[in-house]
């Protein structure tokens, strides 16, 4: 191809990136506030994440900070306490992945239902508990689990169970995180389900109503391959964050007596930075575990890709 040929394919290209902007510059113009959002408080920090290779002083600044380059991140792989914490992160992680199934479940269920009254009344009560702030959420944990009144103690006391602290035990910490968490968001995790669901063609369930197929067998070979590719995009996303672990709640459950199970990346980054004022080695451990989410999303797309053929890019 000659670089006359180049010159004019690469004019055309032009001409018709234009005529795509101003035929639709109205759609363009309502994405500019989501695209302007994303620069400023997505990428424009970026900028800040050096201070994890410098020895951040705030009164040099970030570029008069010395360079110190994997120290802050050797010193938090040698920490006595740093598999510790990995290990208390990928627990909980770990154990929150296994529920990944119930939305699903819960989805196809609901989709069964063929009283709408019934229905809409069931997904109020499910996604209600959304709206719960994560303050309130735990609040009521540790009130329902209080050794002295707790109505989690009333009820298991009477099956012969003796009262005790359970937020203080830690192996049933993680058990308490998960599950409470599922409580909350079942409903509202069901509804990308259910949106997915609504796209079955309906055609194809009648054909198979016709060629004698049983409610359970619709499910099993019409709605569930039909949502399969929503399914391995939602799962490679949330492999994606392994090591990333919602703060505040764990952080308001937390106490001395569970501390063993309850420790886990996002809180000690919090103790070094913003209580023990550590910015630069916090930095690292948080770039840290921001790296190990994005390997992991790479090969999880990757195993996606050649067993499904599914994956985000």
């Amino acid at each position: 191809m000659t670089a006359e040929v180049k010159s004019v394919l690469k004019q055309k290209k032009r001409f018709k990136t234009l005529h795509v902007l101003r035929n639709r510059w109205q759609m363009y113009l309502l994405v500019l506030p989501a695209i302007v959002y994303l620069i400023i408080f997505n990428y424009m920090p970026m900028y800040g994440l050096q201070i994890a290779f410098r020895n951040f002083r705030t009164s040099k600044g970030i570029t008069g900070s010395d360079w110190v380059g994997l120290k802050f991140f050797e010193k938090f792989v040698t920490l006595p306490i740093c598999w510790e914490l990995i290990r208390n992160t990928l627990s909980i992680t770990l154990y929150s992945l296994c529920t990944y199934p119930l939305p699903i479940i819960f989805a196809l269920m609901l989709n069964e239902v063929r009283s709408t009254k019934f229905k809409k009344t069931i997904q109020m009560v499910s996604y209600a508990p959304h709206f719960i702030s994560t303050v309130v959420l735990c609040s009521m944990i540790t009130l329902l689990l209080s050794k002295n009144g707790g109505a989690f103690n009333t009820i298991v006391g009477l099956f012969g169970v003796k009262a005790q602290d359970w937020l203080a035990i830690p192996a049933y910490f993680p058990t308490i995180v998960v599950w409470s968490g599922v409580w909350q968001e079942l409903g509202w995790s069901s509804i990308i389900f259910l949106a997915a669901l609504a796209g079955v063609s309906p055609e194809l369930i009648e054909a198979a109503r016709i060629d004698g197929a049983s409610r359970m067998q619709i499910i099993t070979h019409v709605n569930v391959p039909t949502i399969l590719p929503t399914v391995v995009i939602m799962l490679i996303m949330k492999c994606g964050n392994v090591l990333s672990l919602g703060f505040e709640k764990i952080f308001l459950l937390q106490n001395s007596l569970n501390m063993e199970a309850s420790r886990i990346i996002s809180t000690y980054t919090y103790e070094l930075g913003l209580l023990g004022g550590q910015f630069s080695f916090s930095a690292a451990i948080g770039l840290f575990n921001t790296v190990v989410n994005v390997l992991m999303l790479f090969c999880v797309n990757t195993i996606s890709k050649k067993l499904t053929e599914i994956s985000l890019w």
